[in-house]
């Protein structure tokens, strides 16, 4: 199982000199296993997927977590979508309020977009999921609402003999009184339990996350806690803050860890990565 990333950012893209290293577009994630072609999330990362889209694929799996701009911005500028013969699905929550297809047809249509959701050359499918489990290709996957405001879902991605799991927006804090102490009241551990790659929000200090809780994102001394309560392998600190440069949250990196290495490997996620599961 291959993994690219192509954007990082969270809330807004965030291109500049001083963001080169990390990157500065939002939300985007490759995930490759033999012929199957996964994207996770289509921020405006997603452009630059397109513009290196890789030979001979004919079906795409967009798996988004939530309907927020910065992760679906970059859907209209994804070129394989202008192709008749590309076979796509957008995979995506379920609300109690109104069809998935309804929400993102509000982005992909006139004032927001030019060009109708309906009328993209290859004729999206479009599918909802929530508590669900699935298979696409050789690849087994979980979804499950986490917590963040508005319906989102966290994936868990198997197969056979590794595990990617994606939680770029979540705030595992919330949702339980005695967090870390408490795995079954947390949201997003069934997921993320030993894992070999958790992606997963880092957005704030600790001294940021304090008046914005219930905003549905994570501080980074939170999602260490997560990471060691999951029993994780590997971490990468995703979501950055728009307003985070390069130096900046290689200093929030050190600062969180402290004098302590915690029981998994840890860094921050930039665009280019690229990480191969066995």
């Amino acid at each position: 199982m291959d993994i690219t990333i192509w954007g990082t950012r969270g809330s807004l893209p965030a291109p500049s000199p001083e963001n080169n290293f990390f990157g500065g577009n939002t939300s985007c994630v490759q995930v490759t296993e033999g012929d199957t072609l996964l994207i996770l999330d289509a921020g405006s990362g997603i452009r630059r997927l397109g513009d290196n889209f890789p030979a001979g694929v004919s079906r795409i799996d967009i798996l988004l977590t939530h309907l927020h701009m910065d992760h679906i911005m970059g859907l209209g500028f994804f070129l394989p979508l202008y192709n008749p013969r590309m076979e796509v699905n957008i995979w995506g929550p379920t609300s109690t309020k109104e069809p998935l297809l309804n929400r993102l047809q509000r982005y992909l249509s006139p004032p927001l977009f030019p060009i109708r959701l309906q009328d993209l050359p290859c004729r999206p499918n479009i599918i909802e999921i929530n508590h669900s489990t699935f298979s696409i290709g050789n690849l087994a996957i979980q979804s499950a609402y986490v917590c963040h405001p508005g319906p989102t879902i966290g994936y868990r991605i198997e197969n056979g003999h590794s595990v990617l799991t994606y939680m770029p927006d979540h705030e595992p804090a919330l949702g339980s009184a005695h967090f870390p102490d408490e795995p079954e009241w947390t949201s997003g551990y069934a997921l993320a339990r030993n894992a070999d790659l958790l992606l997963h929000d880092a957005q704030y200090t600790s001294e940021e996350y304090e008046p914005r809780v219930g905003w549905g994102h994570s501080s980074m001394v939170d999602a260490l806690k997560f990471g060691a309560m999951t029993a994780v392998k590997k971490m990468l600190f995703f979501h950055h803050d728009p307003s985070h440069s390069d130096s900046y949250l290689r200093h929030l990196l050190n600062k969180a860890l402290g004098d302590k290495q915690p029981p998994f490997d840890v860094d921050i996620a930039a665009e280019g990565d690229v990480f191969t599961l066995p």
